[in-house]
């Protein structure tokens, strides 16, 4: 099938925190233009059902696809837990989610086949980083921590708090206690928290950033589907919403790295 170069990327998630991929998009491909959107007025998803999430994720993706996109990404851990299969079965184009991407990252970075994975509940308990580490290595011994307190503390700001601090701390221990080389960062809120968690895991341990993991997968796809646009003019960003919350832009601003424009709202 022929896909338009000149088409954007269509990225989605929960809410804000796929933003973290959008920024590591730019960085990386900074001539591709990017459709965002972020389900702000239902989210979170991670406390609904499997059949729920899978219903959101599909509207979205048919929504992203009616703007013509050459390639979508699931930059929401939860969501592609749930419901990345399902995507793939109605897109017409290339799809990518953040697990897949986190995985490989993982394996390519670890010496000692011993991975610590960390992420929100849903994303911890749908084991799918596991699976994805397993179906490449299967020997892997890979070590599963939720940390529900991340996303708010994020969100709060509270990027090197003590709180924060004394919060990764007690998460980690378990994790860490297993000598683990390599930890994937499974949520897109937490490439935010980097530095701190460097500190915290130490200098033996690799941090896996999944944005950063997506952006590389990305490019690599573009490069074998021939699909980098020939533009060499500014990129196109347009973003869209369910919902502008109170601290959208407060927010938002912090995940991209960069002020927020073309936001647009939809109603379904």
């Amino acid at each position: 099938m022929h896909f338009n170069p000149n088409s954007p990327i269509g990225v989605f998630d929960s809410g804000v925190g796929g933003l973290t991929v959008v920024r590591a998009l730019m960085e990386r491909l900074p001539f591709e233009s990017i459709q965002y959107f972020g389900d702000t007025a239902r989210v979170p998803y991670g406390v609904k059902s499997v059949e729920t999430i899978a219903h959101y994720t599909t509207q979205i993706a048919q929504y992203l696809l009616e703007r013509e996109v050459k390639l979508l990404i699931i930059a929401c851990n939860t969501m592609a837990s749930v419901s990345a299969q399902v995507v793939r079965d109605l897109s017409p184009v290339p799809v990518l989610d953040v697990i897949e991407a986190g995985a490989l990252s993982a394996l390519a970075a670890t010496e000692t086949r011993r991975i610590g994975v960390i992420g929100t509940p849903t994303t911890i308990n749908s084991n799918a980083y596991a699976r994805a580490i397993h179906e490449v290595e299967p020997d892997a011994r890979v070590v599963s921590q939720a940390c529900a307190l991340f996303v708010p503390l994020v969100e709060e700001g509270w990027l090197d708090h003590p709180v924060t601090r004394l919060t990764a701390q007690e998460y980690l221990k378990p994790v860490l206690a297993e000598k683990v080389d390599t930890l994937v960062l499974g949520c897109t809120h937490y490439p935010l928290l980097k530095p701190l968690l460097a500190d915290v895991a130490g200098p033996q341990t690799t941090l896996v950033d999944s944005a950063e993991a997506m952006a590389e997968r990305t490019a690599a796809l573009l490069t074998d589907l021939d699909l980098h646009t020939p533009s060499r003019t500014p990129a196109d960003y347009h973003f869209h919403v369910t919902d502008v919350p109170l601290r959208f832009q407060t927010i938002g601003e912090r995940f991209l790295g960069r002020s927020l424009n073309n936001v647009h709202v939809v109603k379904w």
